[in-house]
């Protein structure tokens, strides 16, 4: 699998949300990325808060635009603020370097787009993700 086709990303968003009703977590938004960046499914829960599409939406971009999972850039942004800093500028506030967001890759490991999550605890957003990729029979890069 050379792309993410919109079946797949759809069913790994409803098998994330899924698991998230399971978890009974907070209201959550999705958004998943095709490799190019463009937004391919972005669902939003009834009650989810107004700023979660945005954040959903970083989260996913961030990984994608720096080739690394959320925990990883997490890392690196504590390592170095004043270059994440330079980053968000550059990229107009799209990049939200925290847990949810994860990169999708097929078997092979070639990066087929990223997810972004967001409305609960970033660990729970991030366990939703892995679930929903892993639903799929991707692989989640969390950068851990």
């Amino acid at each position: 699998m050379s792309e993410m086709s919109l079946k797949t990303a759809s069913a790994l968003v409803d098998a994330a949300l899924d698991r998230a009703r399971e978890l009974r977590l907070q209201p959550l938004t999705i958004t998943v990325l095709d490799a190019g960046g463009h937004v391919q499914v972005t669902k939003r829960e009834d009650l989810s808060a107004i700023l979660r599409p945005q954040i959903a939406y970083a989260k996913a971009w961030g990984c994608l635009g720096m080739g690394h999972g959320g925990r990883d850039l997490v890392q690196r942004a504590a390592n170095n603020p004043a270059f994440f800093g330079a980053l968000s500028a550059i990229s107009d506030g799209r990049i939200a370097p925290v847990p949810g967001g994860v990169l999708v890759r097929d078997q092979t490991g070639t990066v087929l787009g990223a997810v972004g999550i967001s409305g609960d605890k970033p660990d729970r957003d991030e366990a939703c993700a892995v679930h929903g990729v892993e639903s799929v029979g991707l692989v989640a890069d969390t950068g851990a």
